[in-house]
């Protein structure tokens, strides 16, 4: 039980001071509540109580890859001599591999395995375009990979090829940063799962390895796994293959097995042939846009009509928004990562960090969307801010419909967040170091 708690819930900071019982799901909510033998209290007197927050699009295998690699991109590094530096001076991980991730051409140009091999020769080393869509390979990682003959190290979206032997690494660590974030869900978004990822991943979940639970996006007709729930198919579309065609039959297929489509979308063509697709398809009460990095202005009202949800990553402003103001035109920078005149048209909208290629911070994606500033401080996108706590509440969405917020109420889910200190100074400032306990079914699974 939470004793005096302000609960918040739909409108973060609108409650009043409370008693909590809270299990699997949260039982009772009252003004007094006698606790019962045996049962804990935890008192959460003058702190705000919300949801746990669930990052509604994460990669999680490759984040905990990435937990333990080596950062070559900006802004820890931002030239060819640091590049080098950070590489030569890298550790190898347990299996000898050199992993470096977040890397950016502006940094040292385009890389491939002779560019690699001028650097670090002996030692096998992959790199992780920041895009998650490349990764080059030195030639000592090719002779491991067996594929010595490969004729530049370059792998686009191959991920099966990069598959090495060997038990994954654990994901206990970034389980529980999350947990110090308030974080009690998480969806991922890893394209193409196959039934043994998602069977490693549900063992992860009820190991308690993950402590979170766990949504994971899979193909249509994919057989439900105990300890994790299922979400929609999920398709990468680039611009040097857009048929409307298949992406439209593609959407029928899964719809006919009355599943869901989630389809990745960072560029505007990429936006369109998906939102002709759905409309020649037909929708699914579940199917998502993932990212709409860009949103044309005469798309919003298409958008709106079609009725589809979209899961946005503002947090890009504050992580890349000086490379933005670099190099795209200034007409269009209003386009870049929409939140308040998507919210206006009245379209769903749930947010999330696209870990890892996002920081793992949730609080930085409401501060983010509240704030729109770069790294150096300039304002982006003016227009396209909203209120922390209307950020706030599109991470509190279900992994299933994530545009609804779940609320502090009797049979909503005991997950649970407890920002310590004044619930107003909490929302006008977001920071993670404000979270004082993170509750996972009515368990304490985190406590600061």
């Amino acid at each position: 039980m939470l004793d005096g708690a302000d609960p918040g819930g739909a409108e973060p900071g609108g409650g009043g001071t409370v008693d909590i019982r809270v299990g699997d799901t949260i039982t009772a909510v009252a003004a007094r509540l006698k606790p019962v033998a045996g049962e804990d209290v935890l008192d959460a007197a003058g702190a705000l109580v919300l949801p746990g927050l669930h990052d509604h699009h994460v990669h999680l295998r490759a984040a905990v890859a990435a937990h333990d690699s080596v950062r070559v991109g900006p802004p820890q590094v931002a030239g060819p001599a640091e590049f080098r530096h950070a590489l030569r001076t890298a550790a190898p991980g347990a299996d000898g591999w050199i992993r470096a991730v977040g890397y950016h051409d502006s940094v040292a140009g385009p890389l491939d395995a002779a560019a690699l091999d001028a650097v670090v020769e002996n030692l096998p080393v992959r790199v992780q375009h920041r895009s998650g869509a490349l990764w080059i390979v030195n030639s000592a990682g090719l002779a491991v990979l067996g594929r010595t003959g490969h004729p530049d190290g370059r792998f686009h979206r191959d991920t099966e090829a990069l598959q090495l032997p060997g038990r994954a690494p654990s994901a206990a660590a970034l389980s529980t940063r999350l947990l110090s974030h308030g974080v009690t869900g998480l969806t991922d978004a890893t394209p193409g799962q196959r039934p043994a990822d998602l069977e490693n991943l549900a063992a992860a979940a009820q190991s308690g390895e993950i402590a979170q639970r766990l949504h994971a996006m899979a193909p249509a007709g994919t057989a439900a796994v105990a300890g994790i729930t299922l979400g929609p198919a999920k398709l990468i579309l680039d611009d040097t293959d857009l048929d409307l065609d298949r992406v439209s039959d593609w959407i029928a297929d899964s719809h006919r097995l009355d599943h869901p489509v989630a389809v990745h979308c960072v560029t505007d063509a990429q936006l369109v042939v998906t939102m002709a697709a759905l409309r020649e398809a037909g929708r699914h009460p579940g199917d998502r846009i993932e990212h709409a990095a860009l949103v044309p202005d005469d798309c919003v009202a298409q958008l709106a009509e079609l009725g589809v949800t979209v899961v946005t990553q503002p947090n890009f402003v504050a992580e890349r928004g000086d490379e933005y103001l670099a190099e795209v035109p200034a007409a269009d920078r209003h386009r870049l990562w929409r939140v308040a005149s998507l919210r206006s048209a009245g379209i769903p909208l749930a947010l999330s960090t696209d870990l890892p290629f996002g920081d793992a911070d949730p609080w930085r994606v409401v501060a983010a969307a509240a704030h729109r500033r770069t790294p150096s401080g300039r304002l982006l996108g003016a227009d396209e801010r909203v209120s922390a706590a209307v950020a706030l509440r599109m991470l509190l969405g279900r992994p299933q419909d994530p545009a609804r917020p779940r609320r502090i109420a009797p049979g909503q889910p005991g997950d649970i967040c407890v920002l310590a200190g004044n619930p107003v100074e909490a929302l006008a400032e977001p920071d993670s170091g404000r979270v004082a306990a993170t509750i996972i079914g009515g368990r304490v699974a985190w406590r600061r």
